[in-house]
Order: structure tokens, then C-alpha cells, then sequence
């Protein structure tokens, strides 16, 4: 058993996202796109902010929809840095918003954002 595996053990934050999502295969876009969105929150912070953020987050972001998501404007920026519901970070706001113009891109290089994870997967 891995360290975060005993960390998750019975925690209310941490436990069900280990027992229900943790090293799972996932291959929705918008699933994908929201996994790599935490992981951009999540640099230089801990994943339990991350998680105990992630409803608010997810709603702000209007459900991990790319298309949605690739077309926001700075209007769009400086309303998700007014929200005090999630991880307001500028430079980590816009670079999910570019990861959604480039996972746009994917679908039409690699046929989609998994087709591309699974490209270079070992």
C-alpha cells in the first residue's frame, strides 16, 4: 500500500476520491480536462485544498466543457479570479483555459485528448 493510500484510509477528503477515482482509467474529455485543470490548482498547493475545492471549481468552470471552456475572455478571467470558492490563481487560470484550445487541437491530431494520453502511454 502506497503512502496515499494510507493517507485516504477513512479520510472524508481524501477517501472517496481514492476509492472511486485514484489510478482508475478515465477516457471522458471533459473528465480528463478536469484531472489535468486539479493538477494545474494543484502545483505548489496540497490536493486536499485541491479536492475540498474541486465542487466550486467545477462549477466555475463550467463543467470541464472544453468548447466552453476554450473561448473564455479576460471577462471570464477576472470573473473566475473574483470567486473566492476556488484556487484563484491568474497564470494557473489561463493556462487551463489555453489546455482547453490545445485539447481542441487534439481531436483533430490524435482524434481526442485520450487518443493523445494513450499515444505515449508506455
Amino acid at each position: 500500500m502506497n503512502l496515499y493510500c494510507k493517507k485516504a484510509l477513512g479520510d472524508p477528503v481524501h477517501g472517496p476520491y481514492h476509492d472511486e477515482e485514484y489510478g482508475l482509467p478515465r477516457y471522458e474529455e471533459s473528465v480528463l480536462f478536469e484531472l489535468l485543470a486539479l493538477e494545474i490548482f494543484q502545483a505548489g498547493l496540497s490536493w486536499e485544498i485541491v479536492l475540498k475545492k474541486r465542487e466550486a471549481i467545477f462549477t466555475a468552470f463550467e463543467k470541464f466543457e472544453v468548447d466552453r471552456v476554450a473561448v473564455y475572455k479576460d471577462k471570464d478571467i477576472y470573473r473566475l479570479l473574483e470567486s473566492k470558492a476556488i484556487i484563484r490563481n491568474k497564470l494557473k487560470i489561463r493556462s487551463i483555459i489555453e489546455n482547453a484550445r490545445r485539447i481542441q487541437v487534439l481531436r483533430s491530431t490524435y482524434g481526442g485528448f485520450a487518443d493523445f494520453l494513450d499515444y505515449y502511454h508506455p
